[in-house]
């Protein structure tokens, strides 16, 4: 995920993200756009809410403004680009993971390839 690059140039952003898309062809991986620097997220850690909470006067001490609604789109933008398997392909694909990384270090049962 690329983040926190406001301290560079457009110039260098636009040649991090050909650099990353470059890399994603040629390593077999997707990359995302990161979060944006904003105050909002560093005021969310003490109270242990995330953007994603019901924000509103007594969570926060204040009525939710632009920032806060800005932060949740943000993050649910994020989830959505993630495709988080939620299909059912997506969760037979999951459900096959989750058994090749319980497998994977086990000893190859060679008996059952070679005859």
């Amino acid at each position: 995920m690329r983040n926190r690059l406001s301290e560079l140039g457009s110039r260098n952003k636009r040649l991090v993200g050909e650099g990353l898309t470059e890399l994603a062809e040629r390593m077999g991986f997707r990359w995302l756009e990161g979060f944006a620097e904003r105050v909002v997220y560093r005021e969310f850690f003490p109270r242990g809410l995330t953007a994603l909470d019901d924000l509103d006067k007594a969570t926060l001490g204040r009525r939710p403004n632009k920032s806060h609604v800005t932060a949740r789109e943000e993050v649910i933008t994020l989830l959505n680009a993630l495709q988080l398997p939620l299909s059912e392909n997506g969760k037979r694909h999951a459900a096959a993971r989750t058994e090749w990384y319980s497998v994977m270090k086990e000893p190859l049962q060679v008996d059952e390839v070679v005859g």
